[in-house]
């Protein structure tokens, strides 16, 4: 037993009395505890302003400039394909990729760098109840530094909950999101957003995050959105009927917000039609505001004339009636001043079907028909408060229950609400990413959205190998982890999404290539000779690690290259040798599979002339490759014919022909 420590009591009764100057600090080994701010105490018990450090608005805590290393940090790791797991591997143009977010986003940068319409992610809500998965210790793995620092047991179970007793509460969470919001800014079009959902723990230093990371006007704020309308009557004072949406744009002189469709109700009872179309009534035809007055536009100053008999309307070059039996109208409004019109004369002659024309106490007046564009039905603006039925959690917990036929997820984001999400944030055929994925909810809505528009909008999603609690339905069902589950959903919410398009689905992309984030497929051939022991000098001897295969090195050329990683794949056994055909000759990548005794895999790559031949490829690696002499490695070494080829042609970034 200890004595009490009477240093966190006293900041206890401090924190009493002086809320704000308490905060959040590390002791001399690392460890989270909550300290004072002692300029800010001394303030709180003066007169007078106190002398401190240089005052700046910013958003501080413990662990930020960790945070912005993990950000800027490399990485020795790849993505590896898992055919088994995938839909349509070879023709799909979405992405399901396995691993920690952090490690993708950092391996996306070049093949998806600038061509993400849309980020959607719903992170960790940092509650209190639970802890926070995500850790960004790159010297150790996950595991290792939750035992070091006293967060599991020797056995794996977690001891340490991120619950607001500790002292780095929120600056964990900061710094957890912090890298991947830099990251992902990357990825965005210059018309593009990213949208986060979160509740009210973390909102208020999520905007502030955000306001650093994309600027203070690019972040449009936080807006809530309803999705328990009978509250959440826990909660403390108030029952919570709402979440929030931050929507943050990446340059918003060159953002582009999409409307809603106006709903077949509103349809009907708002909007009216006649031989041009659907149409409802807008502004008056009477100019407003400061520059209405007739003197500061004189030539928008005409008359107008009416048929009493047929209520047509008319205006002349003399502003004269063409019957002295007919109205005349100025744009006076009833106060008597004379003000306006919005159109010229010539508008008003040639447009007359795109008015509406009453008459009212105040005499004739001329509205403006409102109408879509053409080929578009009515839509509207969204509100800064998002509320529908259809984003019930309770609905969505149900509807995931009716479609994988048990409860796995106890609060699922409602797909009607990310359809509306894609509809103001993407285009038809834009690139969206979720990079916490969870149950794949944002997979679905996509397949939603292309049946209903056409579109080909194309989903990456990113989910952590994270189990599922022993005894819940999920494991007692066969679903170990998250992301089992998640593609799971995807493959059930596919066959509905085309059941019900009909016809129209056939051509649907409901697919998605598997992706595993993985260590790097090249051995560590770059230790000391003296180093190593006689026993260890076979295993340095290749370049690839044992357990990988000619397409885990195809991606890996992928990635380096900057090429998406969805474009279509051919493979052909040519001679005994592997060749991968990409995008139709984008990339040729021939691989030489492991002999049992003798030989290493060989690959050799390149990009194909227009009369190119599979062989001419494959001789650059038919050279047999022994365990004492290779002829090439992919780290820069060429053998002969390979340099030969590089001499030959001009130099490509994509032209590199290697051995290994």
């Amino acid at each position: 037993m200890t004595s009490p420590d009477l240093t966190q009591a006293n900041i206890d009764k401090i924190a009493e009395l002086f809320p704000s100057v308490v905060t959040e600090s590390s002791d001399a080994d690392g460890n989270p505890m909550r300290a004072v701010d002692f300029d800010l105490l001394r303030q709180e018990l003066s007169d007078h302003i106190v002398e401190g450090p240089q005052e700046r608005y910013r958003l501080d805590w413990p662990g930020k400039r960790a945070a912005a290393f993990a950000a800027n940090a490399p990485i020795a790791k790849t993505l590896r394909p898992v055919r088994e797991e995938s839909v349509d591997f070879d023709t799909t143009k979405n992405l399901f990729i396995e691993g920690d977010n952090l490690d993708a986003l950092k391996l996306l940068q070049e093949s998806y760098l600038g061509k993400v319409k849309l980020i959607y992610i719903d992170p960790p809500y940092n509650t209190g109840s639970e802890s926070l998965v995500y850790d960004d210790d790159r010297t150790t793995t996950v595991a290792e530094h939750l035992r070091r620092s006293a967060q599991t047991s020797d056995a794996g179970e977690r001891l340490v909950a991120n619950v607001e007793s500790n002292g780095r509460f929120h600056s964990d969470w900061l710094t957890m999101m912090y890298p991947r919001l830099k990251l992902a800014r990357n990825l965005l079009t210059p018309d593009g957003l990213v949208v986060i959902s979160i509740d009210e723990n973390e909102v208020a230093n999520l905007v502030r995050l955000c306001e650093e990371i994309f600027g203070n006007d690019n972040v449009l704020g936080a807006l809530p959105v309803v999705m328990n309308l009978k509250g959440n009557q826990d909660a403390f004072g108030f029952a919570e009927t709402h979440e929030f949406i931050v929507v943050c744009l990446r340059d918003k002189p060159h953002a582009t917000l999409g409307e809603f469709p106006v709903e077949e109700e509103a349809l009907t009872a708002e909007w009216s039609e006649d031989e041009y179309g659907l149409y409802k009534e807008a502004d008056n035809l009477r100019a407003t505001g400061v520059n209405a007055p007739r003197e500061k536009r004189p030539n928008l100053w005409y008359p107008i004339f009416i048929v009493p008999e047929t209520l047509e309307a008319y205006v002349t070059e003399d502003d004269r009636p063409l019957d002295s039996r007919h109205a005349t109208v100025w744009p006076v409004n009833p106060e008597g001043e004379e003000l306006s019109w919005y159109w010229k004369k010539s508008k008003f002659a040639a447009e007359t079907h795109n008015l509406v024309l009453k008459q009212t106490k105040n005499g004739y007046q001329f509205y403006k028909k409102q109408r879509p564009d053409l080929g578009e039905l009515p839509s509207k603006k969204p509100k800064s408060l998002w509320f529908k039925p259809s984003y019930s959690t309770s609905t969505a917990t149900k509807q995931m229950k009716e479609l994988m036929g048990g409860r796995y997820f106890s609060a699922p984001k409602p797909v009607p609400f990310l359809e509306d999400l894609l509809r103001i944030g993407s285009e038809r055929d834009s690139i969206v990413l979720d990079f916490f994925a969870g149950s794949g909810s944002f997979g679905h809505a996509v397949m939603n959205i292309n049946a209903e528009d056409g579109g080909r909008r194309r989903f990456v999603l990113v989910q952590l190998e994270e189990p599922l609690p022993d005894g819940s339905d999920a494991k007692r069902d066969g679903f170990p982890t998250i992301p089992v589950l998640a593609r799971e959903r995807l493959r059930r919410a596919a066959d509905r999404t085309r059941t019900l398009a009909g016809l129209a689905g056939t051509n649907l992309d409901t697919g998605f290539r598997t992706l595993r984030v993985d260590t790097t497929n090249m051995a560590d051939t770059g230790t000391v000779a003296d180093s190593l022991g006689q026993a260890e000098l076979a295993g340095m001897i290749d370049s690839v690690r044992s357990d990988r295969t000619g397409e885990d090195l195809l991606f890996q050329v992928l990635l380096d290259w900057g090429l998406e990683l969805t474009m279509p794949i051919k493979k052909e056994t040519i001679d005994g040798f592997e060749v991968y055909d990409v995008e139709e000759g984008a990339l040729i990548l021939c691989t030489r599979p492991r002999e049992a005794r003798d030989s290493s895999l060989s690959l050799s790559l390149g990009l194909p002339q227009p009369s190119r031949s599979a062989r001419r490829f494959v001789s650059c690696s038919s050279t047999k490759t022994s365990r004492t002499t290779r002829s090439a490695s992919t780290s820069g070494r060429c053998s002969v014919n390979a340099r030969h080829t590089l001499r030959s042609r001009p130099y490509d970034r994509r032209s590199l022909v290697g051995g290994a």
